[in-house]
């Protein structure tokens, strides 16, 4: 097996129109999109990862659909290496609320940074990044995520490559405020057959559980009576066909 596994913690936190947090624990991976794991047959059905899931879901492998992406948005990937952090197939099952894709010059400077993100409607919309050296950029919100807040505003992230620690923010900035905040905070694991029984042990079943603890959430801010935006229509992006 190859990549590592992050163990983790997820808070979302709301401070507008009412204050409500939310704290989730899973696990992530670490991998080269090019040499995903290849785990002994019995754990097969543990951790899949499938060019599916990923971008317009149609091209042969995980690479060529960040590459097509990156194309149409005047990027050419050539030689850069890439290191994804993504929820694998569980069962068959995924649910990804954010991948993140990390492209490197073969020099190991970065050349971009791709955040993917999936809502609950089988939506997805990718932010093509170019953040700063504390790996902190901003960027417009184009994307329907919750059905609590309209699509506008700009999210401004920081989202550093991880190490030993995974330590990922998301701030959504509207009117000069900050009114929702994602976190995303992990220890490195080896990503060896036993870590991953004991993580899946731990968190059974974890795409299924963490997207319906979003919708569960979901239903408990409609309760209290936070309003619903209408969603608009979703175009799809340039590179995502």
């Amino acid at each position: 097996m190859s990549g590592a596994l992050y163990p983790c913690t997820i808070t979302h936190v709301r401070t507008s129109p009412r204050r409500y947090a939310l704290r989730h624990r899973t696990y992530l991976w670490l991998i080269d999109p090019d040499r995903p794991p290849r785990l002994p047959a019995p754990l097969r059905p543990l951790a899949g990862f499938d060019a599916r899931d990923h971008f317009g879901g149609t091209a042969p492998t995980v690479r060529a659909g960040l590459e097509r992406f990156l194309a149409a948005h005047g990027v050419d990937l050539a030689d850069a290496t890439v290191s994804m952090l993504t929820q694998a197939r569980v069962f068959g099952h995924v649910f990804n609320p954010l991948t993140v894709y990390w492209c490197h010059r073969s020099d190991g400077t970065v050349l971009c940074v791709v955040a993917e993100v999936h809502n609950t409607y089988g939506e997805r919309h990718c932010y093509l990044l170019r953040p700063d050296s504390d790996g902190s950029a901003t960027t417009g919100k184009d994307f329907y995520v919750s059905p609590f807040f309209p699509v506008d505003g700009a999210y401004r992230m920081r989202l550093p490559e991880p190490d030993r620690r995974l330590a990922l923010t998301v701030h959504l900035e509207r009117q000069d405020a900050r009114p929702f905040t994602a976190t995303v905070r992990g220890t490195r694991r080896p990503a060896t057959p036993a870590q991953l029984v004991r993580l899946f042990l731990r968190h059974p079943f974890s795409t299924v559980v963490v997207s319906a603890a979003i919708r569960l959430h979901g239903i408990r801010l409609f309760l209290r009576r936070l309003p619903v935006q209408p969603r608009p229509a979703h175009p799809t992006q340039k590179g995502m066909q």
